[in-house]
């Protein structure tokens, strides 16, 4: 039931923009071909049931370590700001979690030898053909084991308290508000892991501080900063669970010079499902500065699910997360970079319009590389302007290549 309302929900918020490219590039023929990775009868009918009552659930239990595994997601402590004069606050941090069941998932060598022939390997090609299966089965992983809803975990926190987080709900994701006591500076990061470390297989979630003043980047991550090939089904496919991870040439030396002008908080939003959590953090641990990854906590047990999520509904999503970020740092300044293959234009045009001089740049990466974008109006001019109609024509740009950026970015610092 779950898996309809998620579906159903995200097709409310398809834009009409979603629409055509989703029909354009076929994306509903390969969705139907995709197989089941889970059964909903894998999650135990009392979980299941009781996960409708949330936090409230009597029947929820905590983690057990011998069939189920919890994902603490990174984080950024920030300080509640009042609107009237107030002493400072004490710290606090959104935690984010993710709860799967181990071992739940459907025969995994019938499925990677349907994504392998989706993505072009060929059955003749010998050790080509056996090297990448053995990729696509490692990373298809995440997305065997169905989710573990009602079910809590209890984390260490610096002070040496002992917090529980959860239960979670429906989607056994958990998103809780934690106090974190003890002297934090702006810029400082912790450890928070779990009292039973053997339920966490990617270990502890790095929480960051970050005072409520100063500079902020949120960014895209999809063919902003790594090619995932976004307007089509296949490329998704290949570069998801295929292709080595790449960055796009030249944004890591991009986001690195403006890691070093600004010091700022970055974060990171994808409307890639959570399921793709580890192998997202690795890749921005390698190529770019660390922070928060936000995903979307839809409970996609299949791989079709994974493809609605990239494409369909993303510009309420993106909007929705930045104005809960514009909640807990309205007085820092913000940079937004995102590119042209999904909503980011209108996302960000629409956060900036709500939130006057509250976002100082917005850039705009104009994907050309990808044939599926010379078929479509998403990288015209009047699609910009619309975009960002009411937006000052200095606060956003649009660029093919990062080199073009680099005096905007230094006007930016010397301009404050």
């Amino acid at each position: 039931m779950q898996r309809a309302f998620d579906r159903a929900r995200q097709i409310l918020e398809e834009t009409r923009g979603d629409r055509r490219t989703r029909t354009a590039e076929g994306f509903q023929s390969t969705e139907h071909g995709l197989p089941r990775l889970v059964s909903p009868f894998d999650i135990p009918l009392t979980q299941n049931i009781s996960s409708y009552l949330g936090t409230l659930n009597p029947l929820a239990g905590p983690i057990d370590p011998k069939t189920e595994s919890v994902w603490l997601l990174d984080a950024t402590a920030y300080r509640p700001q009042h609107p009237y004069r107030h002493s400072q606050q004490p710290w606090q941090a959104e935690i984010r979690a993710a709860c799967f069941k181990k071992g739940t998932g459907r025969d995994v060598s019938k499925v990677v030898a349907d994504i392998a022939d989706k993505v072009g390997l060929k059955e003749g090609d010998g050790e080509v053909r056996e090297r990448g299966e053995k990729t696509i089965a490692e990373r298809l992983q995440p997305f065997m084991d169905a989710v573990a809803p009602a079910r809590w975990v209890e984390v260490k926190l610096p002070d040496g308290k002992v917090q529980k987080l959860g239960p979670g709900g429906r989607s056994a994701t958990i998103q809780q508000t934690v106090a974190l006591r003890g002297e934090h500076r702006d810029g400082d990061v912790i450890e928070v892991d779990a009292v039973r470390e053997e339920v966490t297989p990617h270990g502890p979630m790095e929480v960051g501080f970050a005072e409520p003043e100063g500079w902020m980047v949120i960014s895209d991550i999809d063919d902003t900063i790594k090619i995932t090939l976004t307007p089509s089904p296949t490329g998704i496919l290949r570069t998801t669970f295929l292709s080595t991870p790449t960055p796009i040439p030249a944004m890591p030396a991009l986001y690195a010079h403006i890691n070093s002008l600004f010091n700022p908080t970055w974060f990171y939003l994808s409307a890639s499902p959570y399921n793709l959590y580890p192998f997202l953090r690795s890749f921005i641990h390698d190529h770019y500065p660390e922070g928060p990854i936000f995903l979307r906590d839809a409970s996609w047990m299949d791989l079709s699910g994974f493809l609605l999520s990239l494409t369909q509904g993303t510009e309420k999503y993106k909007k929705e997360r930045m104005e809960k970020l514009h909640g807990m740092w309205k007085g820092r300044k913000v940079i937004c970079v995102g590119d042209s293959t999904q909503s980011d234009p209108e996302a960000y045009g629409e956060v900036a319009r709500m939130f006057g001089g509250w976002i100082r740049k917005i850039f705009i990466r104009k994907v050309t590389d990808v044939a599926e974008m010379n078929t479509n109006d998403k990288n015209s001019d009047e699609r910009f302007e619309k975009a960002f109609k009411g937006v000052p024509r200095d606060v956003w740009k649009v660029f093919e290549d990062p080199a073009e950026l680099y005096e905007v970015v230094d006007q930016l610092k010397r301009g404050g």
